[in-house]
């Protein structure tokens, strides 16, 4: 077997078998050669550790009081740490972070061929934030200002408890992979696919403070909601649930057929419905469908949007979501368990959903009657 052979052996044991995870590495990615990435790392039991949000989301971003993360100590060398690691991987050059308060979002060019692969840059660097974490809490200890706080149980820690955890509450068996101590074990990357995204990407990242703000002043429009029931069908669900009790509804299923020229026809009908209120509902599944939708979303009119991907209770809108989400002018409805990956929809999938838009249309139309 030559180096290149065995690189790639490596690289495949490195991505392991596909599990429900959005921590898995993808086994077609060379993860030792140039790329451009998008990392994501988690505090372990997802505790505000590393910084405070400030601001409001009313403020524009570069004015007093716009959102803003104030990093901890902890987060101070958390972001030391990030920006030491082109001294330990020259091949690496970092090109943009965020730190969040229970999170962090970091974008790094691997600009030539590495020894190692990426995973093993990633945890060269939690390594230093263990260390720091740790020298952290023995000065936090005999200061005294140590609060104990629960074992990890897998459950969200409530955004007030930024304490550091007693030693203690890691001496785990050998074998308990629970977690990487500040981290969470694993991480997730998103590879940019040519330098267009990489723009994307780094708005993203600067928006991260902006929209947990929304989230926060409001929450009920981001949290997903288990077992709503809706024409004897249940999702789960992130928006406005409120959409429901509009008296006017519409479905838009268009076929595939159409032309350009009757697509346009059937989007143009279907705005001048939304602005005198009318509601669309829809799977968005043929072109003229997502045209629709999409004209709809950009004119800032509702939708119900019933999507095959599902949710779990740490999802959230897209970027493309957000906003109508906080508007409260979307409702994302998810009939069928979450997917960890984008699957081909069959043609009895489409006629199930296509189904639920319509059923959701006449449970609005009977209401009336």
């Amino acid at each position: 077997m030559d180096d290149k052979e065995k690189k790639l052996q490596d690289k495949l044991r490195f991505a392991g078998e596909k599990v429900p995870s959005m921590k898995r590495r993808s086994n077609i990615n060379d993860y030792y050669g140039r790329h451009i990435y998008m990392v994501t790392m988690a505090v372990e039991g997802r505790r505000p550790l590393l910084g405070t949000l400030r601001g409001s989301s009313t403020v524009a971003d570069g004015q007093e009081g716009a959102p803003c993360v104030v990093p901890t100590p902890l987060g101070q060398e958390v972001i030391r740490c990030w920006e030491l690691i082109p001294q330990f991987h020259h091949e690496v050059r970092l090109l943009a972070f965020q730190l969040m308060p229970d999170h962090l979002h970091g974008i790094l060019f691997v600009q030539e061929a590495m020894e190692e692969h990426l995973g093993q840059v990633i945890s060269g660097f939690k390594a230093g934030c263990n260390k720091a974490y740790k020298k952290l809490m023995v000065v936090e200890a005999v200061a005294g200002v140590v609060e104990a706080v629960p074992q990890h149980t897998g459950k969200e820690v409530p955004q007030h408890t930024n304490k550091l955890p007693l030693p203690s509450e890691h001496r785990l068996k050998k074998d308990d992979r629970s977690h990487g101590l500040l981290f969470e074990r694993g991480y997730n990357d998103l590879i940019s696919k040519s330098y267009d995204m990489l723009p994307r990407l780094t708005a993203y990242l600067h928006d991260n403070p902006r929209r947990l703000a929304i989230r926060r002043e409001h929450p009920d429009y981001f949290r997903v909601q288990f077992g709503v029931t809706v024409a004897g069908q249940t999702y789960a669900a992130i928006g406005n649930r409120f959409l429901l009790d509009s008296p006017d509804m519409e479905q838009v299923q268009l076929t595939r057929s159409l032309t350009d020229d009757q697509i346009a026809k059937e989007r143009d009908k279907f705005l001048t419905m939304a602005k005198k209120g009318t509601v669309l509902v829809s799977p968005a599944i043929s072109t003229g469908e997502q045209v629709v939708m999409r004209t709809v979303m950009d004119a800032h009119l509702p939708q119900i949007f019933i999507t095959p991907w599902g949710f779990n209770k740490f999802s959230k809108p897209g970027h493309q979501y957000f906003d109508a989400c906080a508007d409260g002018r979307l409702l994302l409805l998810a009939p069928w368990p979450h997917q960890n990956e984008r699957i081909s929809l069959t043609r009895a999938m489409c006629l199930a959903l296509n189904k639920m838009a319509e059923d959701i249309v006449k449970r609005a139309d009977s209401d009336l009657s």
